[in-house]
């Protein structure tokens, strides 16, 4: 199968802390997504988050609380896509591998099954502050709609990345994202957009988004959904396919057809896909004459 009809959710944070309060919630954002024909639904980077909030804001506290409820949150997350027969990516999660933390995102299926990628490069909170270590390198997902791969956040910012996923066969890279300010999530989506150019691909961002006082760890929140694509015929000359509006939460669903992407490959005026080189040359020192 080739088309697929993505459901793109930015997610705004609310202090709500509890597992059931966050399981009701995205139970609802689902099933709203079923409902509208949504095969495949991505959300943020932390998402879940929310659920760890402590009486006052602690961001070792949080943490903590967060690694304790991960599996729980992944379980219930299978059994809501198993039960609305969907693939859903329901935001990222730290999980505790003895005394090493890494930030996971589990891809389900709609059969209730899980495979996971992890963030592969940290941002300064992230090792500073939280301490979470590097996880496993990219990996790509064979799913009905052909194969895909998963870039969270920083991870984009760095081409080989998302670039082996590409020549592994990934002609979707989902990238959940949490961004505390508009620089950060300006990175983030010109990433996104540099990376669906240079690999022909389709590229698509969830942000979280608002502010939740209350919460140490995800207390202001910017950017905005976005679906983007090859600069190329075919497609928008600005490359996006779609966006939605900024700092608000709103569904953002977008049909895609991967043999579009086969196309501009084949006959784009430019072919990035195939020109890409297999590795970049050594930088040379020029010599004046």
């Amino acid at each position: 199968m080739t088309t697929l009809r993505l459901g793109v959710l930015p997610w705004r944070v609310r202090y709500a802390p509890g597992f059931d309060l966050w399981r009701e919630r995205l139970e609802g954002e689902v099933a709203f997504a079923a409902m509208r024909g949504v095969q495949m639904l991505m959300m943020p980077e932390y998402a879940p988050l929310e659920m760890a909030a402590q009486p006052q804001p602690d961001l070792g506290l949080e943490l903590k609380a967060a690694c304790e409820m991960a599996e729980n949150a992944v379980a219930a997350a299978c059994a809501i896509a198993q039960q609305h027969a969907i693939w859903l990516l329901p935001g990222t999660l730290p999980f505790r591998n003895r005394d090493r933390i890494h930030n996971r995102a589990p891809l389900i299926s709609p059969a209730g099954k899980v495979a996971f990628q992890d963030k592969h490069c940290m941002t300064r909170f992230e090792s500073e502050l939280w301490h979470i270590d590097a996880g496993q390198p990219p990996a790509v997902f064979d799913t009905d709609f052909g194969r895909i791969g998963i870039s969270i956040c920083y991870d984009l910012e760095f081409p080989a990345l998302p670039r082996a996923q590409v020549e592994a066969g990934a002609w979707l890279i989902l990238a959940p994202s949490c961004t505390d300010s508009l620089a950060g999530f300006n990175r983030v989506q010109i990433a996104a957009r540099a990376r669906a150019m240079e690999n022909q691909c389709f590229l698509a961002v969830a942000p979280t988004v608002g502010t939740a006082h209350g919460i140490a760890t995800l207390d202001e929140n910017r950017g905005r959904a976005g679906i983007y694509g090859p600069v190329d015929r075919g497609f928008d000359d600005s490359g996006i396919v779609a966006e939605g509006e900024m700092d608000r939460q709103k569904l953002l669903i977008v049909d895609l057809d991967s043999t579009r992407l086969d196309a501009v490959r084949a006959d784009g005026a430019v072919r990035n896909h195939r020109d890409h080189p297999a590795a970049p040359p050594a930088a040379r020192v020029a010599v004046f004459a």
